[in-house]
Order: C-alpha cells, then structure tokens, then sequence
C-alpha cells in the first residue's frame, strides 16, 4: 500500500476564518480591508504555528501581497544564500506567474494558492528530476482529501479537476535550479469563478465543487503532504520505487493509457500511446510503428482515452 500523508491536526471550518458580514480584516502584511469576503487573506500567524515545529521540513513561511512570481523570488534568495531549505514563500496575488517554457500567467489577489519551496535533496543529483512528480502526487493527495475531489495528474506536471465531466487544468508546476538546490513553483486555482477563467480550459476546486476552499487549510495539507513524501523519498536515496513515488505517480496520472501527442523541443511531436513512466519520470510512448519512446521533455495532448473515441 501507498503510505499516505499524516491527517491534519489543526482543521477548523472554512467559515471560521471570515468574519461577520461587514467585519473588517487585515491582508498578510496587515494592510487594509477585505476587498472579497469570499477571499480572505491567508493567516500567517497560524500557517507558522501549524508548520514551524521542531523537526519539521519547513523553516520559514513569509506571505506577501503580491509579487511577480514567486520562484523568481525565492531562486533569488536561494542564490544569494539567504533562504534555508524549507523556505516557503507565498503570494497573495502574482503578475507574472510562470509556468513550463517561460509561460505567464496570472489570477485575482487570494483566488488561489501561488507559492514556492527550496529545497536541498541529499539523494543522488541524477535523481533531482523526480521532485516535480514528487510535488504532483503530495499535492493531489492532500487536495483529494481536504477538498473532497479527485484530483489527477498530467504528465510531467499539471493538475487536473473535472468540471461538467470534463478535465480542466486546475494547476501547474515548476521546479528550477537554484543555488545548492531546488525551487518548486505550485500555482493552484482555488475560487476562480467561470468569468475569470483565463482560458476555457482552465478549472478551480470551487468548478469542481470541491467541499472546502479554505487556502490556508488547503495550504498547510499540501505541505505537510509534500513534507512526508520528501521524506519518503530521501529516506530511499530517490529510488522512486523503493519510496513508492513511481507506483504513486503512476496510479494518478491521467495520461497514461491515452492516446497523446508528445509536442517536442524543436517544433517536432510524436503520437502514440501513453504506457508506463520509468525509472527517470519519463513518459514512454508505443507508436504505430511499434517502437517504444521515452520523453524526457515536451508538451503533452491528450487525444483521447485508450480503447475509447472520447477526447482527453
């Protein structure tokens, strides 16, 4: 069996971090009033309460109003020597989010949760490529459990919600190098409403009718799922089978068994079918002419279900 993540010891209701109709409340740097009931500012005092504990991963979380991204960042700070691993920075709002191959993107202030971790693997460097798909399944495990919605991963790194029985993208990931480490970028769409969707194929765990859309428990679930299956993985020396990360990967990813279009490095692409992912989380394909193909890099495109003529 896969092991699971420790339950949250700290849960309250969604509705216990909002005040009453017409009550005022302070931002993360204690600036001004809410502009959105519906979107309260996070609680740095409590996600440091609940995280900063003796022995804990995480060594600092820091909240800012806004920024342009967060990896850019905290990969400063990395650079510069000044952030430990298990630094934790988080934005209310980001304008120049970015996603794989330098995309940009952005959302409403406290819509969702747009943050970034460093840090430090002591496992092989050969081994540093699973960290993004070690981000995708802690974070949809914790998701699955606290917001109540299956969560699933695309290959290499996207997050998927099903909105009106489709698949819709509900968040991204980004790992870059940076100083003796790693950061890791996760951009999650939790209130986003149908009129702020950037494109239409984009979903929120509020679309997916998720059960609770409180981002600061949401928060503190995600990194204390990716605290355990780091450690899990150190604990192994990366081996992703000896930690249980490629059984993991592999039993929540929607790509495999599809039929895809692997869209390449140098305006090339590869169609087939999605099989396994193998010891270097890579997505290997069957095509037509037999041959089986790892991809280490690209953009993927669901064509349709295996055995189905149902897009993806």
């Amino acid at each position: 069996m896969t092991p699971q993540p420790p339950e949250n010891r700290d849960k309250r209701s969604a509705d216990a971090s909002r005040p009453a109709d017409g009550a005022g409340g302070s931002d993360a740097t204690g600036s001004g009033r809410w502009s959105d009931l519906d979107r309260p500012p996070l609680n740095e005092h409590s996600l440091r309460r609940g995280l900063l504990r003796p022995g804990s991963l995480w060594s600092a979380i820091d909240i800012v109003t806004a920024t342009g991204s967060t990896n850019t960042d905290l990969a400063k700070r990395a650079a510069e020597g000044t952030a430990a691993e298990g630094a934790v920075l988080v934005a209310e709002e980001q304008s120049a989010g970015r996603g794989r191959l330098d995309r940009r993107w952005s959302a409403p202030p406290r819509s969702g949760l747009f943050f970034s971790v460093y840090l430090t693997p002591r496992v092989p460097m050969a081994r540093w490529g699973w960290l993004p798909l070690l981000t995708g399944v802690a974070t949809a495990a914790a998701l699955s459990r606290e917001a109540g919605i299956d969560t699933v991963l695309k290959w290499p790194n996207d997050l998927l919600v099903t909105v009106g029985g489709t698949e819709r993208k509900a968040g991204g990931i980004l790992a870059e190098r940076a100083g003796e480490g790693v950061v890791i970028g996760i951009g999650l769409n939790v209130t986003l409403r149908d009129d702020e969707l950037p494109v239409p194929t984009a979903g929120s765990l509020t679309l997916a009718g998720a059960r609770s859309t409180d981002r600061d428990i949401l928060l503190r679930a995600v990194l204390r799922s990716l605290e355990h299956w780091y450690a899990e993985w150190q604990e192994a020396q990366g081996d992703p089978t000896e930690s249980s990360l490629l059984d993991a990967y592999a039993a929540g990813c929607a790509t495999l068994g599809r039929s895809v279009r692997a869209e390449l490095p140098g305006d090339t692409e590869i169609l087939g079918e999605a099989v396994a992912i193998d010891g270097d989380g890579r997505l290997v394909l069957a095509t037509a002419d037999g041959v089986q193909r790892p991809i280490a890099a690209g953009d993927i495109v669901h064509l349709r279900a295996a055995g189905t003529g149902e897009a993806g």
